[in-house]
C-alpha cells in the first residue's frame, strides 16, 4: 500500500537507509517517551529509485500483537510523514507487520484518512491529544529523574525543599537535557532561574504538597521505565536478533537487564 508524494527529487540518488533511519529517529513510542529506532521496531528499510524521487518502503513491528492500536497508529503515521519531509522522497510505503489491526492500519495509512478516518467511532481523541497527554508524563517522568538524581548526590537536600529546585541547580548531562526537551515540547520556561517542580502548566507546588507531587512523578516514571524495559525483552523474545537493533536504555536499568524479560525498578522510600 503505497501513498504517492507529487515532489521533486533533487537529492534522491544520495538518498539511503542511513538518512530513512535517522529521520525516524525523531519518531516516539508515546508511552515508552523514546525513539522507536532505539526500541528496535524498525523492522526494515528499503529504498529504491523513482520517476519522481526515491521509493522508500519500511515495515515496523511491535512487542506484541495487541499492543495499543492507537499508539501503533501514532508511531506508523508518524514515520511517514517523517519520511516523506526528507528532500528526494517520491513515494512512501510504511507498514505495521504482526498485529492484529495491521490490515486497518495499513489501510488507513495508504489511504491518508488520518486518525479519525482509519479509526471511525473507536477513535476517541485525536492525535494530537494523544501527543499532549503522553508530552506531559514524558515531562514528569524527566523532572523526577533530575530531582532524584539529585536528592541522591545531596544527602542535605531535603525532599520537601526540592520545590525550589531551579533549572541552574541540575547538573549538566543526559537526564537534564531530557527534562529540557520536555519542557521546551510543552512550552515551558528554559531559563535557569526556572523551577524544576512544575506541572504541564508551568505552575509550582505549595511547599506542603511537594513530596506527595514528587511521589506521584515517581510513579509515573518508574512507569515509563519499567513498561520500556518490559516491552524491550517481549521483542527480543517475539523477533529472533531484533535485540541487536536495540540501544541500551540506562533509565531504569538494572544489570542483567540485557538477559530478563521482566523489568526490575529500585523501590523508593516511601
Amino acid at each position: 500500500m503505497t501513498q504517492v508524494q507529487t515532489r521533486p527529487a533533487p537529492h534522491a540518488g544520495a538518498l539511503g537507509r542511513d538518512e530513512i533511519r535517522r529521520a525516524l529517529g525523531a519518531v516516539q513510542d508515546p508511552e515508552l517517551d523514546e525513539p522507536i529506532t532505539d526500541l528496535g521496531f524498525v523492522r526494515s528499510i528499503e529504498v529504491a529509485p523513482g520517476a519522481r524521487g526515491a521509493a522508500v518502503s519500511v515495515h515496523l513491528r511491535l512487542p506484541t500483537s495487541f499492543c495499543s492500536p492507537n499508539f501503533a497508529y501514532l508511531m506508523a503515521s508518524d514515520s511517514k510523514d517523517a519520511i516523506a519531509a526528507l528532500p528526494g522522497v517520491g513515494t512512501v510505503t510504511v507498514e505495521l507487520d504482526d498485529h492484529h489491526d495491521s490490515d486497518l492500519i495499513n489501510a488507513g495509512l495508504a489511504a491518508d484518512a488520518g486518525y479519525r478516518g482509519t479509526f471511525g467511532h473507536e477513535a476517541e481523541e485525536s492525535l494530537d491529544e494523544l501527543r499532549w497527554t503522553f508530552r506531559r508524563k514524558a515531562h514528569t517522568a524527566a523532572m523526577e529523574r533530575c530531582l532524584t538524581e539529585l536528592l541522591r548526590a545531596d544527602r542535605n537536600l531535603a525532599e520537601a525543599d526540592v520545590g525550589q529546585v531551579l533549572l541552574a541547580d541540575l547538573p549538566a548531562g543526559r537526564a537534564k537535557d531530557a527534562l529540557v526537551r520536555r519542557r521546551e515540547a510543552l512550552g515551558l520556561p528554559l531559563d535557569p532561574a526556572a523551577l524544576v517542580l512544575v506541572d504541564d502548566q508551568g505552575n509550582s507546588y505549595p511547599a506542603e504538597t511537594v513530596p506527595l507531587a514528587l511521589r506521584r512523578a515517581r510513579s509515573t516514571r518508574i512507569s515509563i521505565d519499567g513498561n520500556a524495559h518490559f516491552c524491550r525483552g517481549l521483542l527480543r523474545t517475539r523477533y529472533e536478533g531484533s535485540g541487536a537493533d536495540q540501544t541500551d536504555r540506562p533509565e531504569g536499568a538494572e544489570p542483567g537487564e540485557n538477559h530478563t524479560l521482566l523489568p526490575i525498578t529500585v523501590k523508593e522510600n516511601a
